[in-house]
């Protein structure tokens, strides 16, 4: 060997030097082991990404629909997106009017619900429905379970007839249901509809319109979880929306709009349908006599 320091082998230096290091490695892993991780405070809770289901109209899946899903994303809505297109491609009248597999596409999207619940039943779940598509999603959450609720839904142009009971869907909405209307949409939802029908088969206007009215039969506790979304004049510098069948769905409205009510429960807050009614029971009296 030869000369280290002061008479001490480098070799042997070196060598204690190994050793020493080895054992605080050894010890630190096992405290490392030893010492179990924090545990989470008791109250804290892990936010769930929502899984979001959206519904088309009698068109089929269009570019709107996805203008709606990329304006929600762009405004911080953030889920799970799916859109199901329940007209299987034939679109138009033919969807409109095929009265006898409209149960069996509900049951389809009652289905899709289900699936995901007992898949991850802390997920929360959101539905949107445009046109059509509305009507067959309030069939597909009256067919869930009891223990299955969403937690919101937004309904865009309903091609339902506005005096529908809607009480039985409302038990499967732990929050809120916001119906977004248009009297512009005059074409579709009332000349169009006189001549059609609407999903549930009356020649009429239809809540797209003017809204939904509280029928006689109505829970009058459910139906407070209505909470309408008229057109505004103002939404159309504001947003782009000029009220037309398909407005409520273009990415700058969603985005700057329906994503804030979903998040926080009001409408942005300069916007003056935050002071609209939750129902229409003068409109009801009279529609119904």
């Amino acid at each position: 060997m030869g000369p280290g320091v002061y008479g001490v082998s480098v070799m042997l230096i070196r060598g204690i030097i190994i050793r020493t290091v080895r054992r605080w490695f050894l010890i630190s892993a096992l405290l490392v082991w030893l010492v179990p991780m924090p545990a989470r405070a008791a109250g804290a809770k892990e936010m769930q990404r929502p899984w979001f289901l959206h519904l088309n109209g009698i068109g089929g899946e269009r570019v709107c629909d996805h203008t709606l899903l990329s304006g929600l994303t762009a405004g911080g809505f953030d889920a799970d997106f799916h859109i199901y297109d329940w007209t299987e491609g034939e679109t138009g009248i033919v969807a409109l009017q095929r009265h006898d597999t409209h149960p069996i596409e509900a049951r389809k999207v009652a289905d899709l619900i289900i699936q995901q619940f007992a898949a991850s039943p802390g997920t929360p779940i959101y539905a949107t429905g445009h046109s059509g598509g509305a009507a067959i999603l309030t069939w597909a959450l009256e067919l869930l379970p009891d223990e299955i609720k969403v937690e919101s839904v937004c309904m865009f142009a309903p091609a339902l007839s506005p005096q529908y009971d809607m009480t039985k869907a409302l038990k499967h909405v732990k929050g809120k249901l916001y119906v977004f209307s248009s009297p512009h949409d005059f074409v579709v939802l009332s000349t169009g509809t006189k001549m059609f029908g609407t999903m549930d088969g009356v020649r009429g206007d239809a809540a797209g319109l003017k809204g939904f009215v509280q029928p006689k039969s109505a829970d009058d506790e459910k139906y407070k979880q209505i909470v309408p979304q008229p057109y505004q004049r103002s939404w159309a510098l504001k947003y782009g929306n000029v009220g037309s069948h398909i407005c409520g769905l273009r990415t700058r409205f969603a985005r700057d709009y329906v994503a804030k009510l979903l998040l926080t429960g009001k409408p942005p807050a300069d916007d003056d349908a935050a002071a609209a009614p939750t129902t229409r029971p003068v409109e009801a009296k009279a529609a119904l006599q």
